[in-house]
C-alpha cells in the first residue's frame, strides 16, 4: 500500500460575531454581482433569440424542451411562438418557486418573458439557408444563451428547472443528461409533425446546444483533482489553504524506488480540488516551492462540500 492513513484538513475560517456589522463593501459587492448576473441573463436572452430567429425558425427546425414544444405547437396550429414560451413555462416556474425559492423563480420568469419579447420584436437576420450550418450554429447560439442565463441565476426553458432538480438529487445525471431524456420524446413528436429530415436536423441542433451548454457550465471551471508528491508538502499545504483558500487532504505515504534513489521514507501526499481557472496558479506555486515535485491531475465531473469554489446552481 502506498498510504496507510488519510488525514483530512478541513480548516475553515472561523465565523465572525453574529451581531457584528457586515463589511462596508458588502452592499457594493452585492450590487456589482447583481449587475453581472443581469448582464449574463440579457446576453443569454439575445444569444438564444439569435439561435431561434436567426437560424431555426426559417428552416422549420426546433429546439428541445418547452421551447421545442412551443415551436411544434406554433408550426402545427399557427400559434404565436412568444405566447407558447410564456404559458407552457408557467407550471415549471411554479415548480421552481416551490423547490428553489422565489428569487430564482422571479429571475427565471423575467428571463423567459425577455426571451418571448425578444422573439416577438427583435428583427434578427436570417443568417444562412444552409441546413447543416443552420442546425449547428443555431444550436451553438441557443446553448450559449441557456448557459449564460444559468450562470446569471436564471433559466430560459422550464425543462431546465426539472433537470436542475433531478441532477441535484441524482449525482449520476448532469443537467444535460436529464434534458437529453426529456428531448427524446419531443424529437419523436417532431418527426410526425415536421418530418423526419427536420427532426434529424433538430437533433443535431440539440447536440450542438448541449455541448455548448455543458462547456459553459462545467468546462470553464471544470473541477480538477490534483495529487502532489513533494518533500515540501507542508509548505505546499500552507499555500493552498491560506493563499488559494482551498481545502486539502494529506495522505500518509512512503516513497518507493525512483530516480533519486530514496526508498522507504515517510512523506505526506497532498490532494486538493480546484477549478480549471485556479489550476495555473496552483502549478506555479508548487513549482516555486519545489521544482522537482510530482503532480498528477485528473478531471472531476462533480464535487460537493468542503472548501470548493461554488459554481452556478451547485
Amino acid at each position: 500500500m502506498l498510504f496507510s492513513q488519510v488525514l483530512l484538513l478541513n480548516k475553515r475560517s472561523q465565523p465572525g460575531d453574529p451581531g457584528a456589522a457586515p463589511p462596508s463593501g458588502a452592499p457594493v459587492a452585492r450590487a456589482l454581482r447583481g449587475l453581472q448576473n443581469t448582464a449574463l441573463v440579457v446576453a443569454g436572452i439575445l444569444s438564444a433569440g439569435m439561435g431561434l430567429k436567426g437560424f431555426l425558425l426559417s428552416s422549420h427546425f426546433i429546439d428541445g424542451g418547452v421551447t421545442g414544444v412551443s415551436m411544434l405547437l406554433a408550426a402545427a396550429f399557427d400559434l404565436p411562438l412568444a405566447w407558447g414560451l410564456l404559458f407552457i413555462n408557467l407550471p415549471f416556474l411554479l415548480l421552481g418557486y416551490r423547490q428553489m425559492g422565489p428569487g430564482f423563480a422571479v429571475r427565471s420568469a423575467l428571463a423567459i418573458a425577455g426571451l418571448a419579447l425578444c422573439v416577438a420584436v427583435v428583427p434578427y437576420p436570417d443568417v444562412t439557408p444552409d441546413l447543416l450550418l443552420t442546425a449547428v450554429f443555431g444550436g451553438v447560439f441557443i446553448g450559449a444563451g441557456i448557459g449564460l442565463a444559468m450562470r446569471g441565476g436564471a433559466v430560459l426553458d422550464g425543462t431546465e428547472i426539472v433537470a436542475l432538480l433531478v441532477s441535484r438529487h441524482t449525482p449520476l445525471l448532469k443537467v444535460s443528461d436529464v434534458v437529453l431524456v426529456l428531448n427524446l420524446f419531443i424529437f419523436g413528436a417532431a418527426a410526425f409533425v415536421l418530418g423526419v429530415n427536420e427532426a434529424l436536423y433538430s437533433i443535431l441542433t440539440y447536440v450542438a446546444a448541449s455541448k455548448t451548454l455543458d462547456f459553459l457550465l462545467n468546462g470553464i471551471e471544470q473541477y480538477t483533482g490534483v495529487t502532489i508528491i513533494s518533500e515540501h508538502s507542508d509548505a505546499i499545504r500552507h499555500v493552498i489553504t491560506h493563499h488559494l483558500g482551498r481545502g486539502v487532504t494529506l495522505y500518509k505515504g512512503r516513497s518507493g524506488y525512483g530516480k533519486r534513489g530514496e526508498q522507504g521514507e515517510d512523506l505526506d501526499i497532498v490532494f486538493t480540488v480546484v477549478t480549471r481557472l485556479e489550476l495555473p496558479r496552483l502549478r506555479e506555486e508548487v513549482r516555486r516551492l519545489d521544482p522537482k515535485a510530482f503532480l498528477l491531475q485528473h478531471r472531476i465531473d462533480d464535487a460537493v462540500g468542503g472548501m470548493l469554489k461554488k459554481r452556478p446552481f451547485h
